[in-house]
């Protein structure tokens, strides 16, 4: 499995492409707004001969479903987020101008995806494990055979998702890492929505928020 990340927006949010050797490649969390950032993205795509065959959102939060709209429907793909994070980007619409994204379009959801969930594409597959705290509905997404995990806003290095936005949560969050990302084996690496990747043991041994 393939991960690329371009950093798009001004919240620099990372989106992530995934593929293999099918060229079937999953989209999560399209941040890119601007037209020079969906043209981005879109080279990327066709340079590599990519095929586009899910759209994926860890969470609803601006910074994260700019794209949605763009990858959508340029690649006639459905957007797939957890049932309890709808709520999350139905309310983007009410304040995207006040962030400074008045051309934000909204997709709304095709599928949902749960707890337990495998997202399968050309000959991979992703684990969805459910982690709120920084959202109510965030997931992330773990490849065991690349100990990978595309780990949106819950885990960064040094750092963990910030929790005083609506629906969020200090104490779930800090649940959701120990019972779920440190489950993980520790070699294994996240890719978080912001900022550089990073590992489950490094974090174990110096993450302040989780000592």
């Amino acid at each position: 499995m393939n991960i690329t990340c371009l950093t798009f927006n001004p919240f620099q949010e990372n989106t992530y492409l995934l593929h293999d050797d099918t060229r079937e490649c999953v989209v999560i969390d399209p941040g890119c707004y601007e037209k020079a950032e969906h043209e981005q993205l879109k080279q990327y795509i066709a340079a590599n001969s990519l095929k586009v065959v899910r759209l994926l959102n860890t969470h609803c939060h601006i910074d994260h479903v700019l794209g949605n709209k763009f990858v959508a429907d340029t690649y006639s793909v459905g957007l797939e987020i957890h049932p309890q994070d709808e709520q999350t980007l139905r309310a983007v619409p009410t304040y995207a101008p006040a962030y400074g994204f008045p051309q934000y379009a909204e997709v709304l959801p095709a599928s949902f995806l749960e707890e337990g969930d495998r997202v399968k594409f050309g000959n991979t597959e992703l684990q969805v494990f459910f982690t709120p705290g920084h959202a109510p509905g965030h997931i992330v997404f773990y490849n065991g055979p690349e100990k990978a995990c595309i780990g949106g806003d819950v885990l960064f290095q040094g750092s963990i998702g910030r929790t005083d936005l609506p629906g969020g949560d200090f104490d779930t969050l800090i649940t959701s890492i120990r019972e779920k990302m440190f489950a993980l084996p520790d070699d294994v690496t996240v890719y978080p929505g912001h900022g550089p990747e990073t590992t489950i043991g490094y974090e174990k041994r110096h993450n302040p928020f989780l000592r």
